[in-house]
């Protein structure tokens, strides 16, 4: 089950051919045709429920999720342009997990990817084989294994490992293959990311995604006051990180996603502790001071 992950640091990965233990991720799928005249593409109606279940029915790991524990990803498709059955579209992306010993949720990852150009036709198969490129299902497949690689990485420290390397492998697949794998000089493509999370200089960056999921939102209902310090140790975790490295990518998803909770953990905070969460967080994410001047008051 899956608080055993919680639990232990001990974790299963998905091996060639194992079996799916159980659903482990819950899927909405909303695709946008408004750009384009859909008179000659009922078959669109297809797409979304084929993207739902190819996520939710296929083996990702053999670790138990019940129920409550599965992520949840909500997934938007804009279709920008299509010539003939190819379609070049806009992802854009979000993953959830649970809050421990609440009913509430966190946002883990929220993710744009503008460049995904694939064909579709009526009855199309979506296939799930990690060994064969495909446009469509090997950026289905890479996701997938980037979101679970954030999850776990919340979980246990460093505990993403093997799904980001699984998706680093499906990245190196697609890199001669297929649009937004690599960007000249954007260092925002898929492999871009990727590469990102896997180099050593981000380590602390990935620590403390464990530090502050797992020893602060997961056991802030319990004691506030420790789980605010550990967040503040994360948040100098994260400063360590971004001192290694010029390559932003993985630490403004992260801000673009956590910016509003970050502050909402502080607001009710005693002062010493709100004042010391600005000015990290004015130092780690400078581009929103903004948002987070009600610190101050």
């Amino acid at each position: 089950m899956r608080t055993a992950l919680v639990i232990s640091t001990f974790i299963f990965f998905l091996l060639p051919g194992t079996a799916a233990a159980t659903q482990v991720f819950e899927v909405s799928v909303d695709i946008n045709t408004a750009q384009i005249s859909t008179t000659d593409y009922e078959y669109l109606d297809q797409l979304g429920p084929m993207v739902k279940e190819y996520l939710e029915t296929n083996s990702w790991t053999d670790d138990r999720f019940t129920e409550m524990e599965r992520i949840r990803v909500n997934i938007q498709i804009v279709i920008n342009s299509v010539d003939d059955r190819l379609f070049t579209t806009t992802m854009l992306l979000s993953s959830e997990r649970p809050i421990y010993n609440t009913l509430q949720i966190t946002p883990v990852l929220i993710i744009t990817d503008n460049n995904w150009a694939f064909n579709f036709g009526p009855n199309h198969n979506l296939l799930h084989d990690i060994y064969q490129y495909d446009p469509l299902a090997s950026v289905l497949d890479f996701y997938a294994n980037l979101i679970l690689g954030y999850d776990y990485d919340s979980f246990s420290e460093l505990g993403g490992e093997e799904y980001f390397r699984n998706a680093r492998r499906i990245a190196d697949m697609g890199e001669g293959s297929g649009s937004g794998w690599t960007t000249a000089g954007s260092r925002r493509s898929r492999s871009d990311l990727i590469t990102q999370l896997l180099n050593p200089d981000y380590e602390d960056f990935r620590k403390a995604l464990y530090r502050y999921h797992r020893h602060g939102l997961d056991l802030f209902t319990q004691n506030p006051d420790q789980s605010r310090d550990n967040i503040l140790e994360a948040f100098q975790m994260i400063h360590q990180s971004q001192r290694r490295t010029t390559a932003r990518y993985p630490f403004d998803l992260l801000f673009s996603a956590k910016h509003r909770e970050f502050r909402a953990i502080f607001m009710d905070a005693d002062t010493e502790r709100r004042l010391e969460a600005y000015n990290m967080l004015i130092t780690i994410d400078d581009s929103r001071i903004s948002e987070y001047e009600r610190l101050q008051r």
